[in-house]
């Protein structure tokens, strides 16, 4: 049962980043597609990549949140990253928007994890993968089912 912890705690670790990078990858792309004046699409092939890229994310966020091999901690720890980034704005804007020009890459990347920080996606996203966590069962290691006996008169 602690392997099975432990597993999901780096697994968590490590979906934190790849959510948040694809989906403010996806938010960019998307935007850049898109003519908001003219209610255009003006690259078709970027918008449905990008569409493609966020079902996939939304995809990793559904079977993170309903897996019942994972751990909670699967969930918990983009949970608590994305609910701690969006508090930090909260209290303090500039220093928390400036995090992602600490790290590569840079570039319009960072505009877009910006702007989904600033939106409040990050926090929709975080109470969403925080929800599993609360589930007691979720804790508990999977107990095998009773096999069933039949009696023949």
């Amino acid at each position: 049962m602690a392997l099975r912890h432990a597993f999901g705690f780096v697994l968590g670790l490590v979906l934190a980043p790849a959510l948040a990078y694809g989906m403010a990858w996806a938010y960019v792309r998307a935007g850049v597609a898109v003519d908001p004046l003219e209610h255009t699409i003006t690259d078709r092939t970027q918008l449905y990549g990008a569409f493609a890229l966020m079902a996939a994310v939304g995809l990793v966020g559904g079977v993170t949140v309903v897996a019942r091999w994972a751990s909670p901690l699967v969930s918990l720890m983009p949970a608590l990253a994305f609910l701690g980034w969006t508090v930090w704005f909260l209290a303090a804007p500039a220093s928390a928007a400036g995090l992602p020009a600490r790290f590569p890459p840079a570039g319009e990347l960072d505009a877009g994890l910006e702007n989904l920080l600033a939106s409040g996606l990050f926090a929709l996203a975080g109470f969403m993968l925080l929800v599993p966590a609360w589930t007691p069962h979720r804790w508990r290691a999977r107990q095998p089912e009773p096999e069933e006996t039949y009696e023949y008169a």
